[in-house]
């Protein structure tokens, strides 16, 4: 339960930002580039690939059209996918949690291939290849 001085001070917090930050004013999805572009209350554009972030990589472009802003003007809403997305974290790069990001750049490094990747394969191959697990045997009368 939030303390009344816990919400006071989470309000004078918004408003110190609100009046120090940039706030998104309106928001749009471009399919041919499948860029999301946010107008910026200090005339500025930030734009980003729509499906690189985490809620929107599978969304369909009808499903991207619709976007909302949020009141505080640090959020875009995606009705139709029902996703939020904090506008600041967005500029910093933050596309997903972590540990989503993590298994989408662990997906592109195991799809590359370079010389050094083919030398491992073929050196780890010639030493009988990856070890194989050890399966644990069940404790006796577990």
């Amino acid at each position: 339960m939030v303390t009344t001085k816990e919400y006071r001070d989470a309000v004078a917090h918004a408003h110190e930002m609100r009046a120090t930050r940039p706030i998104a004013t309106a928001a749009n999805y471009d399919p041919e580039s499948d860029q999301v572009l946010i107008y910026l209350s200090n005339g500025g554009e930030f734009r980003f690939p729509a499906h690189n972030v985490q809620g929107l990589e599978k969304a369909k472009t009808r499903e991207l059209q619709a976007i909302e802003i949020s009141p505080s003007g640090f959020g875009i809403y995606f009705p139709r996918l029902d996703v939020d997305l904090d506008v600041p974290e967005l500029m910093l790069g933050h596309f997903g949690s972590i540990k989503w990001m993590a298994s989408a750049m662990g997906a592109i490094g195991g799809r590359s291939t370079s010389k050094a990747k083919k030398l491992a394969a073929r050196h780890n191959g010639a030493l009988g290849g990856r070890p194989r697990h050890k399966r644990k045997k069940a404790a006796a009368g577990a």
